[in-house]
């Protein structure tokens, strides 16, 4: 329908100051609305609920409980600084101190530097009665003084309570090395029984009267060594000679043309699958199959896009995994490779070097 241009200039001679009105409405009520950022400063504490006699109180409870705090200075938190949360350290610090096995090996795994722990292992010793008798912070291998004459010794070491001449001589080794994870350390024990008091330090590698210690033993050993690490966590001490034991890393990734092409890993195939099984759990990355005696694992590595099924799900199978990349973990030289490989059906944008650069970052 035809408007006649005087029609025209009328109405707009009205919607200008019409719309000027609203915006000027429109400015004024944002001052109206009250600024209720420092209410939380203000806010008092309210009446605690009360259970009606005869009901039971124990199903009432905070969901998520607020840390008391002191009301005095609280409204000096504003506007310079955000209360800052309950600090959760203890709780995160109860993971720091695993115990981990695999096939006959036991350790203590514990996140951090072997120069930090290696002066309070050595504390630990001491005070259980073991003492010291040879170390080698460059080796990582404390070894104690024959358990067979203190009473304190033999207990720790499941040794009878009654000592006879025909006895071996007993003694513990506690030996630390830098975990395959960046600043972790792995501790290991074993008790030596051996025909005469030793004039050195045993060789680790050494199965000198190392026998078998079971591993209940070490379990009980390896836990007590824990919680008396945890109880001095706050320890200042720092050994420097200790310190060199962190100098070459177990992980290191191998790139050409600035592309990872392989993961160097300086343990052996076992412990390396068992790594490596871990790191993937730990991406959440699909395994759709695997062969142990083959070394080869088969993963689905697509993106999160690539993954979802979009508008049309019901007619799709992208939420199934699919396998697109290998990897393979073989021996090559003194040390394993892990390397990778991508399926030739996979057309999506992830390459073997991204897969492998994001594996070496949760190896180490």
């Amino acid at each position: 329908m035809q408007v006649p241009a005087r029609a025209r200039e009328k109405v707009l001679f009205v919607s200008r100051p019409v719309a000027a009105m609203l915006l000027s409405g429109a400015l004024v009520g944002c001052s109206l609305i009250d600024d209720r950022s420092e209410g939380y400063v203000d806010a008092q504490e309210g009446q605690p609920i009360q259970i009606p006699e005869g009901l039971d109180a124990s199903r009432v409870g905070e969901a998520m409980p607020i840390r008391t705090i002191s009301t005095d200075d609280s409204r000096g938190l504003y506007p310079s600084s955000i209360p800052r949360p309950p600090d959760m350290t203890s709780e995160i610090l109860d993971q720091n101190y695993v115990i981990e096995e695999l096939d006959d090996r036991i350790w203590l795994l514990v996140n951090e530097v072997p120069g930090r722990l290696w002066p309070v292992v050595g504390a630990w010793m001491s005070e259980r009665g073991l003492g010291v008798a040879y170390d080698s912070p460059q080796l990582g291998i404390f070894q104690s003084e024959l358990a067979n004459y203190s009473m304190r010794s033999r207990r720790l070491l499941g040794m009878e309570s009654d000592a006879t001449t025909a006895e071996p001589k007993v003694l513990l080794q506690v030996r630390l090395a830098p975990g395959i994870r960046r600043k972790t350390t792995e501790i290991r024990v074993r008790i030596l029984e051996l025909g005469s008091t030793p004039g050195e330090l045993v060789a680790w590698e050494s199965d000198d009267g190392a026998g078998r210690t079971p591993g209940q033993q070490q379990r009980e050993l390896l836990t007590e060594l824990g919680e008396f690490l945890k109880e001095r966590e706050d320890s200042k001490s720092f050994s420097r000679a200790a310190s060199g034991m962190v100098s070459k890393p177990l992980v290191r990734l191998l790139s050409e043309a600035e592309e990872a092409v392989a993961i160097r890993v300086d343990l052996d195939f076992g412990r390396t699958w068992a790594e490596v099984n871990r790191s993937l759990e730990d991406m959440a990355l699909p395994i759709l199959d695997l062969n142990r005696s083959e070394g080869w694992l088969q993963v689905d590595f697509r993106t999160e896009e690539e993954r979802s099924p979009g508008w049309f799900s019901w007619f799709s199978d992208a939420g199934k995994p699919v396998h697109t990349h290998t990897i393979r973990i073989q021996q090559s030289g003194d040390a394993m490779s892990v390397t990778a490989e991508r399926q030739d059906s996979y057309e999506g944008e992830r390459t073997s070097s991204d897969l492998l650069t994001q594996l070496f970052e949760h190896l180490y």
